[in-house]
């Protein structure tokens, strides 16, 4: 196969990042949260929110940022905590919000600003090691050893990886803001929705929070 910016098995890379994004994570919760609760637009912007978190890991990984997460215990669990402490923000907040009259809770807590949207889920994906620890052992499979510029094709990796992953993650909002759709007249699906959305943000929190 071609290789490009001395890359190798560029097929077999995008197929494993495509299995990978459509793995059930933190990422594709938030993004399911909005589209379900809030509407497709908001679904997207989520999802281009998860993209410009993946972009932050790209160049770490290009410039060899990353690996201070890999050799450096303090730096890895800085970042855990951070990540950890977020989920948890979010999933408690989700839960305390249950509790708020009807009508307070639909003008305040469910529909958020696209912004607000955006920032929530650049910063997710930002703080989650590992996805930075993901690019530092999965990219170098696909770089050759013979390559005359490592950095170029780990960020042409990274970009394909987040590209391919980005339009997943559109598709997935889509999706999942269509089924939202017609399961509206459920009238207590959007509350049981939220219950589970946030004790799973509590749950992954205290996973991240525990990884060694």
């Amino acid at each position: 196969m071609m290789s490009i910016f001395g890359t190798t098995d560029l097929g077999l890379f995008i197929l494993a990042g495509l299995i990978l994004n459509i793995t059930p994570g933190v990422d594709l919760l938030y993004i399911t949260n909005r589209s379900a609760i809030q509407g497709k637009k908001a679904g997207v912007v989520a999802a281009l929110g998860i993209g410009a978190g993946c972009v932050v890991h790209v160049l770490a990984a290009t410039f060899g940022l990353s690996m201070i997460l890999v050799s450096s215990s303090l730096a890895f669990s800085v970042v855990k905590y951070l990540g950890a402490a977020y989920l948890l923000y979010l999933g408690i907040t989700t839960l305390l919000a249950l509790k708020k009259k009807e009508h307070t809770e639909t003008q305040t807590s469910v529909v958020l600003p696209l912004t607000t949207v955006f920032r929530q889920a650049t910063l997710i994906n930002t703080l989650n090691p590992k996805v930075a620890l993901f690019f530092m052992a999965l990219l170098p499979q696909f770089v050759s050893p013979t390559a005359t510029h490592p950095a170029l094709a780990f960020l042409f990796l990274g970009i394909v990886f987040n590209v391919n992953g980005t339009l997943v993650n559109i598709a997935f909002a889509l999706c999942t803001s269509m089924l939202a759709t017609k399961l509206k007249s459920i009238r207590i699906l959007p509350r049981l929705l939220k219950s589970l959305v946030g004790s799973l943000f509590i749950a992954l929190g205290i996973r991240l929070g525990l990884t060694s």
